[in-house]
């Protein structure tokens, strides 16, 4: 199901937090977007636990990493791959350089 306009800004909004508060190149996990949501923005996300919001989350940083904004890693190396569903795996962020 797709995200409301609001349901993103929850993410996005963790996401820029936690990014700014990196200097390049250190990373985020899109786990620690999700464990930063509070019980009410879990509701609004329609999510019983931070786990059940990771597709939505990794969604959104595909998203920043089509408008250019952020790098997707994986093992260190910057991913090429072009769609979301062709990564498995853990992947990091990071904001560009």
């Amino acid at each position: 199901m797709p995200l409301s306009r609001e349901q993103r800004d929850v993410i996005l909004s963790h996401s820029n937090i936690l990014l700014t508060k990196r200097d390049f190149p250190k990373t985020i996990c899109p786990s620690e977007v999700a464990r930063a949501f509070s019980k009410g923005e879990l509701e609004a996300l329609n999510a019983p636990d931070w786990r059940s919001t990771m597709d939505h989350v990794r969604q959104v940083v595909w998203e920043l990493r089509d408008a250019g904004e952020v790098e997707v890693l994986q093992k260190g190396e910057v991913i090429s791959v072009e769609r979301l569903e062709d990564v498995k795996g853990p992947i990091r962020v990071r904001r560009k350089a």
